[in-house]
C-alpha cells in the first residue's frame, strides 16, 4: 500500500508540473504540438507507476517516475519562467532540472535496463561519473539562465562553461552506455535479446534526436525540433513499453481479454497460491515422488523458467520440463532436507524478486517434503511389519499346525495310543498359545478390553526385572482412541525391551500421565545407557515416525554408564 501511495503521488507531481509548465508556455487552448508533448511527456510516469507498483522492489520502476519528475519540474520551470518574464530565480534553477531529466534519460535508463541495476561492477565508475556531468550541466544551465539587462554577468560565462562541458560529457557517457548495451545485447541469452534489441534501438533513436534538437537550437527548422522533442520523449519508453508488451518485462505483461479492450497484468502466483494448489494435490493423495514432482512443475510455472527441480536431502531429484545446462537459481529447503533449484527463464532473466520468491516457497515446501517424507517412512514400516507378521505366522504357527495335522493323520492311520493323542493336544496348546501371543503383537486384547495402563501393566508384568508402573489419577479409567493407545503402548513396549536387550537394566520404572491436552509416557531405566550422537534409536524410529503423526513426538535423554529416560507424547482432547 505504501507503495503504491508513493507512486501515485510521484505521477501525480510530474503530471501536473509537465501540463501547468506547458500550458503556461503556450496559453489556453494549447496548439497540437504542445498536447502532443503532453501526451508524450506522460508515458514515462505511467510506466514508472506500472512498473513499480507491479514490482515494488525493482528499482527500474522507480527510476522512470524520478526521470518523469525531473521533466515535470524541468518544464514548470520554463512554463513560469516565460510567463512571468522573470527567468531568474527559481525558475531558473527549475529550468535546470531538464538537465537531470536529459541525464537519466540518457544515461541510467538504458544503463540500469531492465532489472534497475548495473550490469557488474565495472560499470560504477560510469555511473559515477555520469552523475557528477548530469549535476554539472543542471548547475550550469541553471546558473546560466539568461538575466535581463545589456551585459551577461562573469558568473553566468562561468556556469555556462560548466553547464556546457557537463553536457558534453554527458554524451560521451551516453555513447559509452550504448556501446555496453549494443555488447551485452550480443551476449545476452536467446530469452533476453528482444528486450535488450529494442532498448538498443531506443537508446540510439534518443541521441539520434538529441542530434536533431541541438540543430534546432542552432537554427534548422521545425521539423528538426518535432523529431528530437518527439525522439527525445518517446523513444526509450518505447522500447520498454515493447519490452513489457512482447517479450514479458520484470514478469508483467499487457493483453486484451474478449472482446473488451483491457489492461490484463499476468503476475506470478503467490506463494499461498502455489501451497493452496500443493494442498488440493495432497487431498487426492497421490504417491510421493508424484507430489514431489507436482512442487516442481508449480515452481517452474509460477517463475516461467525451462526447467525446475526438487533435490531431497537423500539423493532423490525430480526435474519438471526438459532440463539443460547448469541452475540458475539455487534455494535450499527448510531444515536440510534438500533444495530447490530453477533454470533460465524463459522470458527475460531471474531476479532478485524471483529470489525471494522462491526463498519464501522454500519454508513451506520444506514441510510438505517432510510429510512426504514421513509418510514413505510409516508406509514403509507397515510394509516391513506386514511382512514380519507374515514369516511369524509362516516360521512359527504355520509349521506348527502343519505338524498337528501330520500327527492327526498318524493318529488316525495307526489307531494312535493315549500317549501320542496327550502329546497332539500338548501341541494343540502350545499352538494356540503362540497364536494368542502373535494376536497380542499385533493388538493387545488387554489394550482392546481394559485401555492403555492395563494394558501396560499386563505387559511389565511379565518382565523379568522389578518394573514399576505409575499411572496419573484417574487415566485408568479414561480411554482415547485406538490410535493413541496403539501409539503409546508400542513405544512403551519397545522402549522396555530395549532396556532389558541393550541396557542390561536392573530396574524400569514407567509412568503414565496426562496433562496440559497431552498424553505422556515415560520410561526410565538404570542400565548402561548410551551415547545418543552415535547410536541409532532402530525400533523407535519408527514409533517416533508414527507419534509425529498423532502430531506428537518423541524425545530420548542418556548418558553412558549413567541409564536411559524416554519420553513419548500425543495431544489428546479435554
Amino acid at each position: 500500500m505504501g507503495s503504491r501511495l508513493t507512486a501515485g503521488l510521484l505521477v501525480a507531481l510530474a503530471a501536473v508540473s509537465l501540463t501547468t509548465g506547458a500550458l503556461l508556455e503556450s496559453g489556453l487552448p494549447p496548439p497540437p504540438s504542445q498536447l502532443a508533448f503532453i501526451l508524450l511527456g506522460l508515458v514515462t510516469p505511467a510506466l514508472g507507476w506500472l512498473l513499480a507498483v507491479r514490482r515494488p522492489f525493482s528499482p527500474y520502476g522507480w527510476l522512470l517516475l524520478a526521470t518523469a519528475v525531473f521533466l515535470g519540474l524541468g518544464s514548470l520551470g520554463a512554463g513560469i519562467a516565460l510567463a512571468a518574464g522573470t527567468p531568474a530565480g527559481v525558475p531558473g534553477w527549475l529550468t535546470g532540472l531538464f538537465a537531470v531529466y536529459f541525464g537519466l534519460n540518457s544515461i541510467f535508463v538504458p544503463l540500469l535496463f531492465p532489472e534497475g541495476r548495473l550490469p557488474s561492477r565495472r560499470w560504477r565508475p560510469v555511473a559515477w561519473i555520469s552523475a557528477g556531468t548530469i549535476g554539472a550541466h543542471a548547475l550550469g544551465v541553471a546558473a546560466a539562465w539568461p538575466v535581463s539587462g545589456p551585459q551577461t554577468p562573469p558568473v553566468s560565462m562561468t556556469a555556462a562553461a560548466v553547464g556546457a562541458l557537463g553536457q558534453a560529457l554527458s554524451w560521451v557517457m551516453a555513447v559509452i552506455v550504448l556501446v555496453g548495451l549494443v555488447v551485452r545485447w550480443r551476449r545476452s541469452a536467446v530469452t533476453e535479446r528482444g528486450q535488450y534489441a529494442w532498448m538498443v534501438a531506443g537508446a540510439t533513436a534518443n541521441i539520434l534526436s538529441f542530434v536533431a534538437l541541438i540543430v534546432f537550437l542552432m537554427g534548422g527548422d521545425a521539423g528538426w525540433g518535432l523529431v528530437g522533442v518527439t525522439g527525445t520523449l518517446g523513444s526509450l519508453p518505447a522500447a520498454v513499453g515493447v519490452a513489457i508488451v512482447r517479450h514479458r518485462l520484470l514478469d508483467i505483461r499487457i493483453g486484451i481479454r474478449g472482446s473488451r479492450l483491457l489492461f490484463v497484468f499476468d503476475v506470478r502466483p503467490s506463494v499461498g497460491d502455489v501451497l493452496s494448489s500443493l494442498g488440493s494435490a495432497m487431498e487426492e493423495r497421490p504417491e510421493p515422488a508424484a507430489l514431489i514432482g507436482r512442487l516442481a512443475a508449480s515452481v517452474r510455472s509460477a517463475l516461467e523458467t525451462t526447467w525446475a527441480a526438487v533435490r531431497l536431502a537423500d539423493g532423490t531429484r525430480v526435474v519438471a520440463g526438459v532440463e539443460v545446462g547448469p541452475p540458475a537459481l539455487v534455494v535450499p529447503v527448510r531444515g536440510g532436507l534438500g533444495q530447490l533449484e530453477c533454470g533460465p527463464r524463459q522470458h527475460g532473466r531471474l531476479t532478485a524478486d524471483d529470489r525471494r520468491f522462491l526463498e519464501a516457497l522454500a519454508v513451506p515446501a520444506g514441510l510438505a517434503i517432510q510429510s512426504e517424507g514421513l509418510a514413505v517412512r510409516l508406509v514403509n514400516a507397515q510394509e516391513a511389519e506386514r511382512r514380519r507378521i507374515e514369516r511369524n505366522i509362516h516360521d512359527g504357527v504355520q509349521q506348527q499346525l502343519v505338524a498337528l495335522i501330520a500327527g492327526l493323520e498318524l493318529a488316525r492311520a495307526t489307531g494312535g495310543g493315549a500317549d501320542l493323542l496327550a502329546e497332539l493336544r500338548e501341541q494343540a496348546r502350545q499352538t494356540l498359545t503362540d497364536l494368542r501371543e502373535l494376536a497380542a503383537g499385533i493388538h493387545p486384547s488387554a489394550l482392546g478390553q481394559g485401555g492403555l495402563v492395563e494394558a501396560v501393566e499386563e505387559r511389565c508384568a511379565r518382565l523379568p526385572v522389578p518394573t514399576k508402573v505409575r499411572a496419573g489419577e484417574g487415566l485408568r479409567a479414561t480411554r482415547f482412541s485406538d490410535e493413541v493407545e496403539g501409539a503409546m503402548y508400542f513405544t512403551v513396549s519397545e522402549a522396555v525391551a530395549n532396556a532389558l536387550k541393550h541396557a542390561a537394566a536392573t530396574r524400569i520404572e514407567v509412568r503414565l500421565d496426562r496433562e496440559d491436552g497431552r498424553l505422556r509416557a515415560r520410561v526410565v531405566d538404570d542400565g548402561r545407557g548410551f551415547d545418543p550422537a552415535t547410536t541409532e534409536r532402530r525400533g523407535l524410529a519408527t514409533l517416533a515416525d508414527r507419534l509425529d503423526a498423532l502430531g506428537g513426538g518423541l524425545e530420548m535423554r542418556a548418558a553412558s554408564g549413567k541409564g536411559t529416560q524416554m519420553t513419548a507424547w500425543v495431544p489428546v482432547d479435554g
